[in-house]
């Protein structure tokens, strides 16, 4: 069984296990901002709103526009993202495409403050610098038809190494959210009527519009759309 397939049903179980458990329900509620989720993750001390993360990383962490496994994005303020956005690269894929875990992103089974582990985030920007992303949305089941205006990345120094396993190995709360979204991911996938030849043929879809979009960018000059 492929590694991301036994993380996935491992994480599944959890939230099974958890779920019988009679205090599981209060945690697995837990309201997660993308902030504090982004800090504790990566171990980068950075506090106040996400829009302002990117300037006061300055001189005080590395930073650049090319990812890194740990690292986070910072995302530029929109009309409906007023504070911006943090999220933690947790695998780069290509040199197009890689996956973050965040929080307070998509409404999962319509509730906010929800953690996201490991879904796609396209680089769609012309020059390839990562300043154009696409994320994925959950209610798609697929990326989101808004494309975001991005900062940078900070990259965690050694100490900010440090501080994200500790943090990772005694936050409860974080595993069993990011458990409680492996879960939702595969509930929602496996629909009544939704064979393995369907939800493979969806999956492919996926990969063609993601491979259409690094196509597009390449050759285009698209200007950033901030409607969702």
């Amino acid at each position: 069984m492929p590694k991301r397939a036994r993380t996935l049903w491992g994480s599944l179980a959890v939230a099974l296990a958890m779920s019988l458990a009679p205090t599981a329900g209060a945690v697995a509620d837990t309201y997660w901002q993308c902030v504090p989720f982004a800090r504790l993750v990566s171990g980068i001390q950075i506090f106040g709103d996400a829009r302002t993360w990117w300037r006061q990383a300055i001189g005080k962490y590395e930073t650049g526009f090319q990812p890194k496994t740990g690292a986070v994005l910072c995302f530029k303020p929109t009309a409906r993202m007023k504070l911006g956005h943090v999220a933690v690269v947790s695998q780069v894929l290509t040199d197009r495409i890689v996956q973050i875990t965040h929080a307070n992103w998509s409404p999962i089974e319509g509730s906010r403050g929800k953690v996201e582990k490991d879904v796609t985030l396209v680089d769609v920007s012309p020059a390839g610098d990562w300043s154009q992303v696409k994320v994925w949305y959950d209610p798609n089941r697929d990326l989101g038809g808004s494309t975001y205006s991005t900062e940078g990345f900070i990259y965690p120094d050694a100490k900010a190494k440090v501080l994200a396993s500790s943090g990772f190995s005694t936050a409860e709360n974080t595993a069993i959210a990011m458990a409680q979204s492996a879960a939702n991911q595969v509930a929602s996938a496996v629909r009544p009527g939704a064979g393995p030849l369907a939800m493979l043929t969806q999956a492919a879809d996926a990969s063609d519009r993601i491979g259409a979009l690094i196509a597009a960018a390449t050759r285009s000059d698209a200007k950033p759309d901030q409607a969702n």
